[in-house]
């Protein structure tokens, strides 16, 4: 209750005398109220000193970030179609060159190899010459054409390759000896030789280094489809005056 002094109002029986002291009234005062020199002094603040603590800095290390050209030609790039290179393998054909009469045969050899006097092939090859009017035992001229000429190495034996050998040597044996007219066949034959394709078959052609050329399916082809023997009737009667001819 913050009671300093207590004095009862009547004397209380049995109770100690009081002292006068205590009666006698204080003199007020000011709380709290600092004195001149006391205002004067600087007042000190005392705080606890906090550790220190050393700074460490970490390194920063930067990525370097692709700038907005780099970046759109590494998309560009990963967008754009991966172009690869054609390859086209080397044609595979085997050809050998005869002479019969008047004309030269560029015939197609449907296994690879030579003639042989039993091969059904060759036997309706020397049909196809009776027929025709010529001599039915064609002589051969010069090894068969083999192609490829390499299985390995660089030089180039694509189709135009093909066609520049194949043409250069019928060449050099027309050199040799002229014919009236030379006959391919077989599709390499006539590729390779006459520079055309099936659509040219028993049709005449004039190929520039190689004269008149008659194109012929291959004997193969022949035996496969015997209807197409008729075609060959019909154009060969066409052209049999140009080799039947003779020198008086």
């Amino acid at each position: 209750m913050q009671v300093v002094n207590w004095l009862p109002r009547t004397e209380l029986p049995f109770a100690a005398p009081s002292r006068p002291e205590l009666l006698e009234a204080l003199e007020p005062y000011d709380a709290f109220e600092p004195s001149g020199e006391e205002a004067a002094a600087p007042v000190a603040v005392v705080k606890a000193a906090a550790p220190v603590r050393p700074v460490v800095e970490r390194a920063k290390i930067e990525v370097p970030r692709p700038s907005p050209v780099t970046k759109a030609a590494v998309v560009a790039e990963e967008a754009a179609p991966v172009v690869k290179a054609l390859v086209i393998p080397p044609p595979r054909f085997a050809l050998q060159l005869l002479r019969a009469g008047r004309c030269l045969l560029l015939v197609e050899l449907p296994t690879g190899e030579r003639f042989q006097a039993r091969d059904p092939a060759y036997l309706l090859l020397k049909d196809m010459l009776r027929a025709a009017g010529l001599p039915d035992s064609p002589q051969i001229v010069g090894d068969p054409v083999r192609w490829p000429l390499l299985v390995r190495g660089n030089m180039d034996q694509g189709p135009e390759a093909a066609r520049d050998f194949v043409q250069g040597f019928v060449s050099a044996r027309l050199e040799d000896e002229p014919c009236v007219c030379l006959w391919l066949i077989g599709l390499p034959a006539v590729r390779f030789a006459g520079e055309a394709n099936a659509e040219a078959w028993y049709r005449e052609l004039q190929v520039e280094g190689l004269g008149s050329v008659w194109a012929l399916p291959g004997l193969e082809l022949l035996m496969e489809e015997p209807q197409r023997k008729a075609d060959v009737w019909q154009a060969m009667r066409r052209l049999m005056a140009r080799w039947k001819t003779t020198d008086e």
